[in-house]
């Protein structure tokens, strides 16, 4: 599941789909107003609920969670993990197993662990784009991997019109995997202390501590 949660959050600006051969100039110009919108922003905080269903069984799992990410800092919250990363050091706590994992970041790593920020610039390579519909209060865009060979098939962004805040994002793998993130509350106003981004023993009584650094 957290290998589902790290595609989505890599997805959350991006993707983009060739159906014409190129890239849509109208997507493209709402995609950049969103991510320097959000770039700008001292920290991006959001409430979710995602819905991962398999067609091939027709399972269907949903789960709450929540984030705030700033530049290179985050905060992940779900039902069963929870993660800080403050742009150097990473900790995964694991409450049912009461065990806390402490690893380094590679710098050299351009992925969503170790620069998160990526994920409001990473739809300007490898992707193409396409907005689908205009509606009264939201822009529907479909975007697609260039590579033929990558696992994701499509990602379909709903963006508000008003905020340019992220209403939705469906994850549509080749698998038959479907992930919707579906956002219940979008803000770009809270200013987070650093301590947001760090592992606070203090307030984790008699956890194990696995340090990998």
């Amino acid at each position: 599941m957290m290998r589902h949660i790290t595609a989505i959050l890599l997805s959350l600006i991006l993707f983009s789909l060739n159906i014409l051969g190129q890239n849509d100039p109208e997507a493209i110009k709402i995609l950049d107003k969103f991510a320097d919108n959000a770039l700008k922003a001292p920290s991006v905080s959001m409430k979710f609920n995602l819905v991962t269903t398999n067609q091939t069984d027709n399972k269907v799992d949903t789960l709450a969670g929540s984030i705030i990410l700033s530049k290179d800092k985050y905060k992940l919250v779900l039902p069963d993990n929870i993660l800080w990363f403050n742009g150097e050091t990473s900790w995964s706590y694991l409450p049912a197993e009461q065990e806390v994992t402490i690893t380094k970041a590679n710098k050299k790593d351009n992925t969503f662990q170790s620069r998160p920020s990526l994920i409001f610039t990473m739809y300007k390579k490898d992707y193409k784009s396409r907005l689908i519909e205009e509606k009264s209060n939201s822009y529907i865009i479909d975007l697609y991997p260039e590579d033929i060979k990558n696992e994701l098939f499509r990602v379909r962004l709903s963006i508000g019109k008003s905020l340019l805040n992220l209403i939705s994002l469906e994850y549509k793998r080749r698998d038959g995997v479907i992930v919707m993130l579906q956002v219940n509350e979008y803000d770009l106003n809270t200013k987070p202390e650093p301590a947001t981004f760090i592992f606070q023993p203090e307030k984790f009584k008699g956890v194990e501590v696995i340090d990998m650094r």
